[in-house]
């Protein structure tokens, strides 16, 4: 095998590694909500045990990273796909966090009856969970289109959630007894809101790879 083969080959299997964190956090984020709406301890317990094969193949993405910059000393586009490689993984592995974020205030809700349906989360919810989908898949054909397609989603993540944020105040005003409950609800709608935040991140950065310049898709 040629340097250069073998380049291309420790390149596919960082950009394999990406899907595969990329597909682990998806995973995480769905039955994070599943335990939110079903008030399911087990599952949620489950999220945060599991957590750590996301924790482990971002350091996996990195010392590849790290070692192909070494190694290789790439330069140009081979260059922007291992920086971007690294900014992505760590934009995943943040979103993995706030799965486990929802799964633990699941926990602490335990099983007091909701006293708001969580219809608005769970529609904020699945947007930003098409966003991740859509802009690994973004990545991984850098298509520049799709990955402004995600960006575009996050108005509507935006919209829910000053709406149901809305919602949650006011009932915090006058339901006092649920506080604990509604505040646990507010954490959650602000995980939720910084995963679609992240799944923009990742739209900008394949932007950069193809394009090869910064774009703020935020604005």
């Amino acid at each position: 095998m040629s340097v250069r083969e073998k380049f291309d080959f420790d390149l596919k299997n960082l950009q394999d590694k990406l899907i595969e964190i990329g597909s682990l956090t998806e995973i995480a984020l769905t039955k994070a909500i599943n335990a939110l709406e079903n008030q399911n301890i087990e599952e949620a317990l489950e999220i945060i045990e599991d957590d750590y094969r996301v924790d482990e193949l971002d350091e996996e993405i990195n010392d590849l990273a790290i070692l192909l910059i070494a190694k290789q000393q790439p330069v140009a586009v081979d260059l922007r796909k291992i920086i971007v490689a690294i900014k992505i993984a760590s934009d995943i592995e943040r979103m993995a966090d706030f799965a486990v974020n929802i799964a633990k205030s699941t926990i602490r809700i335990g099983d007091e009856p909701l006293v708001k349906p969580i219809h608005h989360i769970k529609k904020m919810h699945k947007i930003a969970l098409d966003m991740l989908s859509l802009s690994i898949k973004a990545y991984n054909e850098e298509d520049i289109v799709l990955a402004k397609q995600v960006a575009d989603m996050d108005d509507q993540v935006d919209e829910l959630y000053g709406e149901t944020i809305s919602d949650i105040l006011t009932l915090l005003e006058t339901q006092k007894e649920f506080s604990h409950q509604l505040t646990q609800l507010l954490f959650i709608c602000r995980y939720i809101e910084r995963t679609a935040d992240h799944c923009t991140n990742i739209s900008e950065n394949t932007m950069y790879l193809v394009k090869g310049q910064r774009y703020d898709l935020n604005s």
